[in-house]
Order: structure tokens, then C-alpha cells, then sequence
């Protein structure tokens, strides 16, 4: 599609999502005061001074403006990558100390996620004061319906092209000494309001850019290949158009980190994503990094399965795969026919065109790829499949395994990630 016509129908999309709870685009930070005064006249204030310090000034600035005033007068500092349980007890204590009338989180998505899970302990700490109790989905919204409490309205800055936290009702935390990522779904921790400027982006890393942009892709990718027939429609234009934004813009991106229009596709295609998993979750490529948080980024851990859970899925969903299949071949990663290709083989042929797409951005293509990986993170993966907690990916996933088959199927798919060998890869009649 023609770049701005692609941009127009992301804004649509977006507007039609979320509506006026959401300022997005270009030159939108100042709208954070007018956001939180609804929801109150305190707020509690949770961001990284230290990295980002003119952007915190502005939001400040326009907090002032519209008479929100600063919970305990001094910026609260956000959690670490990954959201560690730690940090998320900490901010929980500002809540509990400071009683704002709303908080405003200022961070990437592992301090959404924090802020997100920090509310709902200091919310119902009297029902349970444990983040374990909530881990799953549906089990906040349990708690609030026991209790009769509401969670602190948040406002929520974003200031990656990634996760779509501020968007998501998606909170992961980390267990640093297990290495291991749990997850909280539950539609009663989305944000009440979000912002996302995305000139914020320009200051980004490469290597921030690239994996954000690669779980955006996924997102969009997963919840499009595991989607039920009865909501594939409605997801289609989401998913596509998102996938389609990230493919043309993130190269872009890196190569000039400045240019506003690569930094406004790739902040709409992640967005897009964000919306994706609220019709779809995640599956197979999510559940395998949530094992990998002590050698990779997310989106790296993300991005590399996918190449492979597509070989896996194709003889599922042929006409999914094939569609992602024709937009890689539009930009110029495919050569083939697809039309002319079936099951196995069409999925290897599309997985080729994502690999020759991350090659293109200088993003690994095997697990191999990652310093510190070696065969442990393959066990630890296939225990974490197994673990009653994440058993809503292994129910997304496009073909069905239960916990006795993890072994059989997941085990050759984490191998031939490991070597890049789609040979390895075991189908499931």
C-alpha cells in the first residue's frame, strides 16, 4: 500500500480503538496534563529523570498547567528492564505512601507492566498482598469484584515503539533469580489513559529500535496466526497493516534515527500490535522468551521463534501464512510463487523472507545468535510451557499442543531455532 495511505488507515484504526483516552502521534506530549486532570488533581509521578529529563520537564510543565499536583513534589524512579518483582513492591510503596489520585507512569513497557501490577497490590493488598495471586487471567478483576475496590486511575506515557503496554491489558513480571517472566491478563489493568508521542523515539538506541520493532512484529504476527476463524476478520486489517508499517519503517529508523516519518510508522505499526493482542494473545514465540529474560531482549527472543513457529503453523493456517508470506514478497524478501506452495513447504518459504527481512536490519535469525545461549534455556523453556500459569499461550497457539506433547513438538521447533535447521522442525498430523 502507499506509505501515507498506510499511515492514514493506522490513525483510523487507532481512533477507532481507543478514541479520545488516547493521545497518539506527532508533537502530542503536552496533552499529559489535560489527561491526568480528569482523573484527578494529584498525581503520582513514576519516570527515569536521568534519561529522559527534557521530556519529564515538558510533562511537568504540563501537569502545572492544568493544576495536577505532584504527589510528595519529586519524581518517583521507574523499574528496571524486564520489570523485576522488586521494583514492583517499590512502586507500590509510593503508592501506598503518597494516596495520589492518579499516577502517571512515564517509561517503556517494563514500567507500564510495573506500574500496571504496583496498583493492583496496593489496591488489594488486603485480598493479597502477592503479585503470584494475580499471575493469569481474570484474577485482578476477581479481586476487585471480592473487595469492591477500584485501582488508582493511571495515565500511561510511552516512550517505546514496542510492547503496547500503555495500551495492553498485559503486565509481565520477572523472577530475577528463577530467570523466568510470569504474566497478569486482565482487562481491569489497561491504562485509563495513554499518550504516546512519537518523537520521543528519536533518542532510542539501535539496538532499542530493532528489538522494539521486532515485538511489535510479533505481536502483530502471533495474534494474527492464532486468531479464531470467527475474529480473523476483524483482525486482518489490524494485523497487516501493522506488520506492513514495521517492515518498511524500521530499517528507515535506524538509519537515520531522526526522521520523524520512519519514527511515526514504526510508533503506529507497534500501536497496532498493542491492539492485536488485545482481539488475539501471543503464543509460541512469547511463551519461549519469557525463558530467555537473562540473554536477550523481548523482541530479539520474540522475533527469532517466530521464524520458526511459522514453518510450524503453515500447514494450519495456509492462507495467514500466505498473506504475511505476499506482503514480504511486496518488500522484495521473496521471490517465489506462493500461490504455487503448500504446508510445510510454504511455511519455510515465508519463514526464509522474515529471516532475509531481520538480516536486513542486522537482527539475529537463531537462538545460537545469543551470547550466553546453550542448552539449559532449552529445558528451562520447555518447563516454563508446562507451567499451569502461562497455559493461555499454549491455548492461543494456531495448532494445538497440550502439556504432554511440549516434549514432542516444542522441543525439535527450540532446536531448529538453536541451529537454523527447518529440517528439525516435527509436524503435527
Amino acid at each position: 500500500m502507499e506509505k501515507n495511505q498506510l499511515k492514514k488507515q493506522a490513525y483510523e484504526l487507532i481512533r477507532g480503538l481507543k478514541g479520545e483516552n488516547y493521545s497518539f502521534g506527532l508533537d502530542v506530549l503536552d496533552s499529559v496534563g489535560q489527561h491526568a486532570a480528569k482523573c484527578g488533581n494529584s498525581a503520582l509521578v513514576i519516570a527515569n529523570p536521568q534519561l529522559h529529563q527534557p521530556i519529564v520537564d515538558r510533562i511537568i510543565s504540563s501537569l502545572k498547567n492544568y493544576q495536577v499536583v505532584i504527589s510528595g513534589e519529586k519524581i518517583l524512579p521507574n523499574a528496571k528492564p524486564n520489570t523485576p518483582r522488586e521494583d514492583v513492591y517499590r512502586l507500590e510503596s509510593y503508592i501506598l505512601h503518597f494516596k495520589p489520585d492518579c499516577i502517571v507512569i512515564i517509561g517503556g513497557g517494563s514500567s507500564i507492566d510495573a506500574a500496571k501490577i504496583a496498583n493492583v497490590l496496593a489496591t488489594l493488598g488486603v485480598y493479597s498482598p502477592e503479585i503470584d495471586t494475580y499471575l493469569g487471567a481474570g484474577l485482578v478483576t476477581e479481586g476487585l469484584k471480592q473487595t469492591g475496590k477500584k485501582l488508582f486511575p493511571l495515565v500511561a506515557v510511552e516512550m517505546a515503539a514496542s510492547s503496547g503496554s500503555h495500551l495492553t491489558r498485559y503486565a509481565v513480571v520477572t523472577d530475577p533469580i528463577a530467570g523466568q517472566k510470569k504474566l497478569i491478563i486482565d482487562d481491569a489493568i489497561v491504562p485509563d489513559r495513554a499518550i504516546f508521542d512519537y518523537t520521543v523515539t528519536t533518542t532510542a538506541p539501535k539496538e532499542l529500535t530493532i528489538d522494539g520493532a521486532m515485538d511489535g512484529l510479533s505481536h502483530g504476527l502471533e495474534s494474527f496466526y492464532g486468531v479464531s476463524q470467527e475474529k480473523a476478520e476483524s483482525l486482518k486489517k489490524i494485523s497487516l497493516t501493522g506488520l506492513e508499517l514495521i517492515l518498511d519503517y524500521t530499517k528507515k529508523a535506524i538509519e537515520n534515527p531522526m526522521d520523524l516519518d520512519a519514527r511515526e510508522g514504526l510508533g503506529l505499526g507497534t500501536d497496532l500490535g498493542g491492539f492485536a493482542i488485545m482481539i488475539c494473545g501471543t503464543n509460541g514465540a512469547h511463551l519461549a522468551s519469557y525463558s530467555l529474560v537473562d540473554i536477550s531482549s523481548h523482541g530479539r527472543a520474540c522475533g527469532i521463534m517466530n521464524i520458526y513457529y511459522t514453518v510450524f503453523f503453515a500447514p494450519a493456517i495456509e492462507n495467514r501464512v500466505r498473506l504475511f508470506g505476499n506482503l514480504l514478497k511486496e518488500k522484495g524478501f521473496i521471490a517465489s510463487d506462493l500461490s504455487r506452495l503448500q504446508g510445510k513447504d510454504l511455511g519455510i518459504e515465508v519463514a526464509g523472507g522474515l529471516t532475509r527481512f531481520y538480516q536486513s536490519v542486522d537482527f539475529p535469525t537463531k537462538l545460537s545468535d545469543l551470547p550466553g545461549f546453550n542448552d539449559q534455556y532449552i529445558e528451562r523453556t520447555l518447563q516454563a510451557a508446562k507451567d499451569p500459569q502461562l497455559e493461555m499461550k499454549l491455548k492461543s497457539l494456531p495448532i494445538q499442543i497440550n502439556a504432554s506433547e511440549i516434549d514432542e513438538y516444542m522441543a525439535p521447533i527450540l532446536e531448529a531455532a538453536k541451529t537454523g535447521n527447518f529440517d528439525l522442525i516435527k509436524m503435527k498430523e
